[in-house]
């Protein structure tokens, strides 16, 4: 079979881009650990992989349980195979290249760690801390990762009749959680992309209400917040379901969060910034005299992992840009009565968005 041009992955022009960091940085090498990078600038998906960057080379080094695997997925770079430790293996390699600045990933590292790589370097080698070097480029998608992304999408979205199916007074949270997550593995997921949120009647409230034994009420807001990883993406989508006959109150609250959830939408596009975008939510909600129940940020992005930058969230000041993959997800969390969270996956656009999420945001009562 195949493959189409937006089925691959530019490994070649990420590693560009890191190189052009590295020099407009003045650092001569770069440690990554963390796999998800790892992943994002090699191919490689195991669990044991270190990426060393030396000038414009890449080494990866890994152990024998990935001599195989490394060999089909690594790009770009040579492969290592260690017979023991192998960060111990990459920084050895480091130390001969006797370069003077080396990078290292300091939120992905321990400080054991770190100063382990220190010690093992020479004496006039120094360790510069670095935050987001990877990330940062991940934030901008390429066309075959809008696609994974929105496989991924797609696939949750057909399981959410399942979860509705599901959600009957007297179930327990877990056992919705347990038919959701089922019907992801048998449809092809590779997991789920973070533990299953269902949370009912005032659980509903909680804004990370992971599935517990609570039984699902006669009456109330049932909130399903999942996703799944297919091909290596993430999805991430938040519907609110009703239980009985809803009152007045509860459809106001369900309304005002959809309200809010439309207008973050409508602000989305090349040029604004994430606190643009996280104000048009909050304004909304806080019109309603439901302000001070919105907690949590806007959204975020999700790509290789299920939160990613940019946080869409006031004070920030990232900027849009095509390619951006976000949630929009404001909620509204009212203690002893009940929670509304919709979240919808959107990719920024060259003039403005698109919503990737298929599912129905009409209030669903059961």
């Amino acid at each position: 079979m195949t493959r189409s041009r937006h089925d691959e992955m530019d490994y070649r022009g990420r590693q560009r881009r890191v190189v052009e960091v590295l020099k407009a940085k003045r650092l001569d090498a770069l440690l990554v650990t963390h796999l998800p990078n790892v992943r994002y600038l090699c191919g490689f998906t195991g669990s044991a992989g270190v990426l060393l960057v030396v000038s414009n080379r890449f080494t990866f080094f890994t152990d024998g349980r990935y001599r195989v695997q490394a060999r089909a997925e690594v790009q770009g770079a040579k492969l290592e195979v260690s017979q023991g430790a192998v960060m111990d293996a990459a920084v050895r390699a480091l130390a001969e290249a006797r370069v003077k600045t080396v990078a290292v990933e300091s939120e992905h590292l321990s400080m054991a760690m770190a100063g382990q790589v220190a010690r093992m370097l020479r004496p006039k080698m120094r360790v510069r801390p670095t935050r987001g070097l990877a990330e940062e480029l991940r934030m901008v998608k390429e066309p075959a990762e809008v696609e994974r992304i929105r496989a991924a999408v797609q696939l949750a979205s057909k399981l959410f009749d399942t979860a509705v199916a599901a959600v009957r007074p007297g179930v327990p949270e877990r056992a919705v959680a347990a038919e959701l997550e089922y019907a992801a593995r048998k449809a092809g997921a590779d997991a789920m992309s973070f533990d299953t949120i269902v949370a009912a009647g005032p659980r509903s409230a909680l804004p990370h209400g992971r599935a517990s034994t609570h039984l699902i009420p006669q009456q109330g807001f049932v909130v399903l917040d999942f996703g799944v990883i297919l091909s290596g993406y993430c999805s991430d989508m938040t519907r609110t379901l009703y239980v009985g006959k809803p009152a007045a109150r509860a459809r106001r609250l369900y309304d005002v969060v959809r309200e809010a959830q439309q207008a973050a939408i409508d602000v989305v596009r090349p040029g604004k910034t994430v606190a643009e975008v996280d104000r048009a939510a909050r304004s909304v909600l806080r019109r309603a005299g439901l302000g001070r129940y919105f907690p949590h940020s806007t959204g975020h992005g999700v790509g290789l992992e299920i939160h990613e930058p940019p946080r869409v969230a006031s004070g920030l000041q990232d900027v849009m840009q095509p390619g951006m993959v976000i949630t929009i997800e404001p909620g509204v969390y009212v203690p002893g009565y009940g929670g509304v969270r919709i979240e919808d996956v959107v990719v920024v656009t060259t003039n403005s968005c698109a919503v990737l999420t298929p599912t129905t945001k009409e209030l669903l009562t059961l």
